[in-house]
């Protein structure tokens, strides 16, 4: 394990990608925002939730935000305003969430660690974050990704419906988390060569995936640390898991049963005046 002080010295710099990926959002059509990440929870937008919450982590340095474009930021002027005064930086967004990953890490320097999340994450707090980056930082690794367990998640908001990564050691959620050491960037050109291959699956399986590994997933013979293994091994990047124990870190806001899902949250347990405080 690291020594702690040196943990408590090193900070990230936060990547927030708030681009819409689609022309009919069911969440902007539903809310009718100018787009997803001005959307309301519980009458907050959505994108400022995640920036309050990263402002509030100690190991994050400065917050990067990848979109919307600038033309719809009079929509929300507390995001102007932010920008205006460089409380947060702001590029414009590329056309697939890779690209726009690719384009805010060319503005980092290259030996500072950068932690990649998105504007939909309204249930993100600065508990989850701090856990996760000094969980990330404790751990031998190049880039770490941030998981839930399904059963966590079903058993805190039972009947919530989840994107779930079926293993033989369980069911795991992503979080919209990751972290990225120098040698971890490549990880985002390999996540841009899976987009690339989205429309030609076999191409996206034999060059990307790999027969092996879909085989031994589709029978659940698959375990984290096997699919971790071989993505690294493909990706030339060492990757680990961090699992997080709040069930609301494997909650972002895809669609409208997600955004009455996290509302309901919110409504009955709120982000508590710790949460809010600078955590350290």
């Amino acid at each position: 394990m690291k020594n702690s002080t040196n943990i408590e010295k090193k900070q990230f710099v936060a990547l927030v990608l708030a681009a819409d990926r689609t022309g009919n959002d069911p969440i902007t059509t539903h809310t009718g925002a100018a787009c997803k990440a001005f959307a309301p929870v519980a009458g907050t937008p959505m994108v400022l939730r995640v920036l309050d919450t990263l402002a509030a982590c100690d190991l994050v340095a400065k917050v990067i935000l990848c979109g919307p474009p600038e033309s719809l930021h009079t929509h929300c002027p507390e995001l102007k305003q932010r920008i205006a005064s460089g409380q947060i930086s702001w590029l414009s967004n590329e056309n697939t969430a890779s690209r726009s990953a690719e384009s805010g890490l060319e503005l980092i320097q290259a030996d500072t660690p950068v932690l990649l999340t998105t504007a939909d994450h309204a249930l993100l707090t600065p508990m989850i974050v701090q856990s996760f980056l000094k969980q990330s930082l404790e751990i031998d690794n190049e880039a770490t990704v941030g998981l839930a367990r399904q059963e966590d998640i079903a058993r805190a908001f039972p009947g919530s419906k989840r994107t779930v990564h079926k293993l033989q050691d369980g069911g795991f959620c992503g979080c919209n988390l990751y972290t990225f050491n120098p040698n971890g960037r490549k990880l985002v050109g390999f996540w841009r060569q899976a987009e690339d291959f989205r429309k030609r699956p076999w191409q996206l399986i034999s060059k990307v995936i790999g027969f092996r590994l879909l085989m031994s997933y589709l029978f659940k013979q698959l375990t984290l640390t096997k699919a971790l293994h071989a993505v690294s091994q493909k990706s030339g990047v060492n990757i680990q898991a961090v699992i997080l124990s709040d069930p609301r870190a494997g909650v972002d806001v895809d669609k409208v049963k997600d955004l009455q899902l996290a509302e309901s949250i919110l409504a009955r347990a709120p982000i508590s005046v710790l949460d809010k405080n600078r955590i350290n």
